[in-house]
């Protein structure tokens, strides 16, 4: 199954719905995670698509969580066209089931921290907001975001579900946010339907597709399926950004660089090796000098 993102209304209420298991998947292999280094991060990328959504064309947006936990910042990016990055600081962290005998996100995550979203517009400011971390959980963390930053509430699911040999084995997430003027009446119908479901990554192994999870949460409503986006994982960096990256740097870490006889760089959102020669690195010096001059 191709990862996706549905866009759906029903009956006053706006609904996402997301499969995310392979971009997920590419993301757990670049950074070789841990399960539960993997779920924060396939959660935080799933997270950022669905919010992603509500964006126009050549938007974006990140979201960045820094929970005190031993996992470290988290951070992912997506645009509304669908393609996802991210990568998380601790990514060999893998903690012991939690009492409900699931992955300990919440303990990788942390409490004492922020959770932080930036909206990037083509404009000269970007727009940001930041809440405290009031679970770890990331699902519960980010409906708090837009009900502390935005005071719009809403119900968010995330999933991922972790193989035995720590490959991704489903993952996904549901977006579902009232509309103005929404009757009290659909609303318990959603509370409800939400309540007999036990978690999107179980809908996914069961075979579900997007939109049979918009209509399992929809039960009992009319909906009317608005768009599908196929989801992807990419990154934006190429040797160019990782030059101009080492451009920045003083002119004695250069020279560091250039004694070494080679520069080794990994970005660190998709962990793609970048090799620079000696000369390279001399020629980067050069240009890097009649700049700063």
């Amino acid at each position: 199954m191709k990862d996706n993102l549905v866009k759906a209304t029903a009956e006053g209420v706006r609904i996402f719905s997301a499969i995310t298991t392979n971009l997920v998947g590419e993301a757990v292999k670049r950074h070789e995670c841990y399960p539960t280094a993997a779920a924060a991060l396939g959660r935080t990328m799933t997270g950022a698509l669905l919010f992603a959504a509500n964006l126009k064309n050549d938007e974006a947006i990140t979201i960045s969580i820094q929970g005190g936990g031993p996992l470290g910042k988290i951070v992912a990016d997506a645009v509304p066209e669908g393609f996802t990055r991210g990568y998380v600081e601790n990514p060999k962290v893998n903690l012991s089931l939690n009492s409900k005998g699931k992955i300990d996100v919440a303990g990788g995550v942390g409490k004492n921290g922020l959770l932080t979203v930036t909206r990037f517009t083509g404009l000269k400011k970007n727009i940001t907001g930041s809440c405290e971390i009031v679970s770890g959980e990331i699902a519960d963390d980010l409906i708090n975001y837009l009900y502390v930053s935005e005071q719009t509430p809403s119900s968010i699911g995330l999933g991922v579900l972790i193989d035995k040999d720590f490959s991704v084995k489903a993952a996904g997430g549901f977006f579902v946010q009232p509309l103005p003027n929404v009757s009290d009446e659909v609303i318990e119908t959603l509370e409800n339907n939400l309540k007999n479901i036990n978690s999107v990554t179980d809908l996914i192994a069961d075979g579900l597709d997007t939109n049979e999870i918009i209509l399992k949460i929809c039960e009992g409503l009319n909906v009317k399926f608005l768009k599908t986006t196929y989801l992807k994982f990419r990154c934006h960096c190429n040797r160019q950004r990782i030059e101009e990256v080492l451009m920045s740097l003083s002119r004695d870490d250069l020279q560091s660089l250039i004694d070494d006889g080679h520069a080794e760089v990994s970005c660190q959102f998709c962990g793609q090796k970048y090799q620079f020669t000696a000369e390279e690195l001399k020629q980067i010096k050069e240009v890097s000098m009649k700049q700063k001059q």
